[in-house]
């Protein structure tokens, strides 16, 4: 009897360190896709672009003149999608579908 009952409580610790660990292992995975992917044009703002040589690069490389387009000061706490918003020719969902294929390929830092 005596030792049912310590496997019960075995199973049950078990049970338990599974269920209070996977919200911890949840947000380690969520971490680790947001390193991976720390740009994106949906959620970073065109100065947290253009601050970082690497990804104004990219920036450059898709939409040319941009980096020296005086009205960049004003969009610098925009992200690209709501300045899509205002210059849809320039950049189209292929464009920004580009440039966020070029983000998250750029090494973690």
């Amino acid at each position: 009897m005596k030792i049912r009952k310590n496997a019960a409580f075995a199973v049950l610790g078990a049970m338990l360190v599974t269920i209070t660990a996977s919200p911890v292992l949840a947000e380690t995975a969520k971490s680790a896709a947001t390193a991976a992917a720390k740009y994106n044009t949906t959620d970073t703002t065109i100065g947290a672009l253009m601050d970082d040589p690497a990804s104004k690069a990219v920036l450059v490389k898709h939409v040319p003149g941009m980096a020296n387009n005086p009205q960049m000061d004003m969009a610098r706490s925009m992200t690209l999608r709501q300045v899509q918003g205002y210059a849809s020719d320039m950049l189209t969902d292929d464009v920004l579908a580009a440039i966020d294929k070029d983000l998250a390929a750029l090494p973690a830092k």
